[in-house]
């Protein structure tokens, strides 16, 4: 079976999906309806952990956005288990919603998303362009520094 163009993309990009995490609360990590799949939050998760704090307190713009960045991966890895594996079911990013944990003199929320959008046009091209909302919050569970969903359109 050949790797999807996303799957290539994220082979290119050094990008090995993780196993997606559990949800924490009484939630589904997904809901497939019609041709629209949403993602649950998913958190910025990766191989050293959890990433915690308050950006503007413990991280600057720049650590918020691989934080965010983790966060898409691990939305990527739970859209290719909704879609039985393959990636090349997904028509479009419809949307995402960033929220990050800031302090109240934080305004650079737009730039810590990027790390998930940014990370959505590389693996999915135009197709990876989107809507988006960066809201700022005064906490996130499990303390993470920044929690972000999505809504696909698929096939």
């Amino acid at each position: 079976m050949s790797l999807s163009p996303a799957e290539a993309r994220l082979a290119e990009l050094g990008i090995t999906l993780p196993v997606p995490a559990a949800p924490v609360a009484n939630y589904v990590p997904f809901v497939i309806s019609g041709d629209l799949l949403f993602i649950s939050g998913q958190l910025p998760i990766g191989p050293d952990g959890l990433v915690k704090g308050k950006l503007g307190n413990d991280l600057d713009a720049e650590s918020g956005n691989a934080a965010a960045k983790l966060c898409a991966i691990n939305l990527i890895a739970q859209a290719k288990i909704a879609l039985g594996g393959d990636l090349g079911r997904v028509k479009r990013v419809v949307k995402l919603v960033a929220f990050i944990a800031c302090n109240d003199a934080f305004t650079e929320q737009p730039k810590v998303a990027n790390g998930a959008s940014d990370l959505f046009v590389a693996v999915f091209g135009d197709a990876g362009r989107h809507a988006r909302s960066a809201v700022g919050t005064n906490a996130l569970p499990l303390g993470a520094a920044v929690e972000v969903e999505a809504i696909f359109e698929i096939a």
